[in-house]
């Protein structure tokens, strides 16, 4: 059905509100008492009215004002309108993690995801059967552009910050850490800078840049390191420590279970690098959509 914009030009919401309390109350004085009105104002109210409908509505008899017979057809027909417009306003619809059945779209670099989602998805299962998540790789760079493309729902990101619209939130501060293979390098935790500058380096680059902070920071303290291989896929780098005598420097999440699993040894970077903020991030407009800020809260618990 489209709506027919002319045909509302002269309803005014309260009119039918109004209309809603008279009926129920049959009574001018106890209908202002309801809406809070003069009993002068509901008179008036009640004459707008009978001008709209063409029709009396409400008939003195005694104490009470009786329905008209049009009047009791609009009320049959206005009251569940109204109580389902208070309810699309006033009431946030509830999200049953139990029973909802809806799909999210997370973005996030491949780290994070090999980081988080190993421990997320299972507890998911248990919690949320019916809510599935469809993963997209992002960056930093774009995550901004991409939620408000209504790309993502929500991204899981180092990002430092952004538009105004952009909401944020911290999960944790994470430090960097150096990995590297045994039965390629045969060196000793903790790194020193000398021997960390020394070796050659693997590195992950979102905009195939050649260097990164690590680098800054190296030259600040009359150092330079090599780098030999760079990939934009931190999953990449275990297979090629495997094989090449080098060092990766990565995120501390993905430490424990690159030791566990490809036998790696690990060392502090040594340099004075802050930890990374990986933090949540999401449009504005989805602060109010129930199923986004369900996953938001149980994402930050977890």
């Amino acid at each position: 059905m489209t709506i027919k914009e002319n045909d509302f030009r002269k309803i005014d919401l309260n009119l039918l509100i109004a209309f809603a309390v008279l009926y129920r109350e049959q009574s001018v004085s106890a209908a202002a008492d309801k809406l809070h009105l003069g009993q002068p104002a509901v008179s008036g109210v009640l004459s707008r009215l009978r001008t709209l409908f063409d029709d009396p509505l409400f008939i003195r008899s005694g104490h009470k004002m009786q329905p008209t017979a049009r009047a009791a057809e609009l009320h049959t027909e206005l009251l569940p309108l109204l109580e389902q417009l208070q309810s699309a306003l006033f009431q946030q619809t509830a999200f049953d993690a139990k029973t909802a059945t809806v799909t999210l779209t997370l973005g996030m670099a491949d780290w994070v995801e090999m980081w988080l989602m190993p421990k997320l998805i299972p507890a998911l299962l248990r919690e949320a059967p019916g809510v599935r998540l469809n993963v997209v790789a992002s960056d930093p760079f774009s995550d901004a552009a991409r939620l408000e493309g209504g790309e993502m729902d929500m991204a899981i990101s180092v990002a430092a910050g952004g538009p105004r619209w952009l909401e944020r939130e911290v999960l944790t501060h994470m430090p960097f850490v150096t990995l590297w293979h045994p039965q390629q390098l045969t060196l000793n935790a903790p790194l020193d800078l000398d021997t960390f500058a020394a070796q050659p380096h693997l590195m992950v680059s979102y905009r195939e840049a050649t260097g990164s902070h690590f680098d800054t920071l190296l030259a600040k303290s009359g150092h330079q390191r090599r780098i030999h291989y760079t990939t934009p896929h931190f999953a990449a780098l275990p297979g090629l420590l495997e094989k090449m005598p080098a060092l990766a420097t990565v995120p501390a999440g993905l430490a424990n279970e690159w030791q566990r699993s490809r036998g790696l040894l690990c060392s502090p970077v040594p340099l004075e690098a802050e930890p990374v903020e990986v933090a949540l991030l999401w449009h504005q407009r989805h602060s109010s959509d129930a199923a986004v800020m369900w996953l938001k809260e149980f994402i930050a618990k977890l």
